[in-house]
């Protein structure tokens, strides 16, 4: 029998608590990712042929994709055919079992699949029913279907990106996707301990929409205060306040030789200590840098006084030299150079793990630290890894019948 990802006896902030995880893609997967590295006993349940991740982005077919490996790290697998009567047989017994129920298909499929939140109640009063949608269900775009590039677009993340009188241009970082499921995340710890105080369980949900618009709170902070809609502001700060607050080029003049710098608009000391490191302290006292105000105003001055400067240094000499003095600024880190960092993988925020067919593969951890619980990662579980022991252990079943439940999932496992 393999090893439990979570070992029920590990003193960790959930173990114990079990999740019957019916996710797929990203927004889902990182919420149940996040209870998973926080101690509970995840159970990811695919069906025969996989959830749609495992392959949807490989380079090689039929081989677990990389997306796939850092989204369902130390989760369990069981393979069960939801469209078949035993299948469902199978997860209502673990719904039966379980504290948390997580779903992120598209709008009206896990009612179809006869597990909508009305049934699941039914089944265990108890249960933390989550839901994360594209859209909120009563709304006027309940059906429609979203990914994080959609949910950014609807949430207003897109309409602030980019330079001003150029187009909206895409986030990065995925805060459509992976910043709907850790808001979930947040609502089912909250609901958990609504059920210690009540004993009833509740539905957690999470629109995908609602979470970018939570993200960009400070963007309408910026529209209450001009009585327009925010407008695009390129490096600036989102309320178009600071100088400099900017990305200054580096040598040797790589893609990411870059460093931003940016000075508090509550003030003038990180203006003052700017001015020392840069050896112009002659500018101390004149009238274009006087105060953020004033410093707006000529802000083509400002960036000129920093830009030759920066030139001169390395993106990790110019961010080191300024924040020894006080002053807020951070180097351009490329996804490599961030993965390769010796600190942060000493902290966890990358681990290695050893995929049974990737091999060694090194991905992000989780960034927030108990000082009494300790996860370490595992790999993402193959199809179906652990079907046998989830079911002799949580729903009690003997060797023949999860050998005949095996046979009906038509999938070697």
């Amino acid at each position: 029998m393999n090893q439990s990802p979570q070992d029920p006896g590990m003193n960790t902030a959930l173990s114990g608590l079990k999740v019957v995880d019916l996710t797929q893609y990203e927004a889902g997967t990182s919420c149940t990712e996040t209870l998973a590295w926080l101690g509970a006993d995840v159970v990811k349940i695919e069906p025969p042929s996989g959830e749609s991740g495992r392959y949807a982005s490989t380079e090689r077919k039929g081989l677990d994709s990389y997306y796939f490996i850092v989204m369902n790290a130390n989760k369990r697998s069981v393979v069960c055919d939801l469209k078949s009567e035993r299948g469902k047989e199978i997860v209502r017994k673990l719904i039966m079992k379980a504290d948390i129920v997580i779903e992120n298909m598209a709008p009206g499929g896990i009612e179809r699949l006869g597990f909508g939140y009305d049934v699941v109640r039914e089944i265990n009063p108890r249960i933390i029913y989550a839901q994360i949608k594209g859209f909120a269900p009563d709304g006027p775009y309940a059906n429609f279907l979203s990914f994080d590039m959609i949910a950014q677009s609807v949430g207003g993340a897109f309409a602030v990106t980019g330079v001003q009188g150029g187009p909206p241009l895409r986030p990065g970082p995925h805060v459509g996707d992976t910043g709907a499921g850790l808001h979930c995340v947040i609502g089912i710890l909250a609901a958990l301990q609504q059920r210690h105080l009540t004993g009833r369980g509740q539905r957690v949900e999470v629109s995908m929409q609602d979470a970018v618009i939570n993200f960009n709170r400070i963007a309408f902070a910026g529209q209450m205060m001009r009585g327009k809609p925010m407008e695009r502001t390129g490096n600036q700060s989102a309320l178009g306040a600071s100088a400099p607050s900017e990305l200054y080029a580096c040598k040797p003049g790589g893609p990411n030789d870059y460093v931003f710098v940016y000075t508090s608009r509550g003030g003038n000391r990180h203006w003052q200590r700017l001015l020392k490191v840069i050896g112009r302290e002659d500018l101390a006292d004149d009238p274009r840098f006087s105060s953020p105000e004033a410093r707006i105003k000529h802000v083509n001055e400002v960036d000129a006084l920093l830009s030759g400067w920066c030139r001169q240094r390395t993106k990790i000499e110019a961010m080191e030299m300024l924040q020894r003095a006080g002053v807020p600024a951070g180097a351009v880190l490329d996804t490599q150079e961030l993965s390769e960092d010796p600190y942060l993988r000493k902290r966890g925020m990358f681990a290695t793990i050893e995929h049974p067919v990737r091999g060694t593969v090194t991905m992000p951890g989780f960034p927030v630290k108990l000082s009494d619980s300790h996860v370490p990662v595992r790999t993402s579980p193959a199809l179906g890894q652990h079907t046998e022991e989830v079911l002799s252990e949580w729903l009690g079943l003997s060797e023949k019948e999860i050998q005949d439940f095996r046979k009906v999932t038509a999938v070697e496992i």
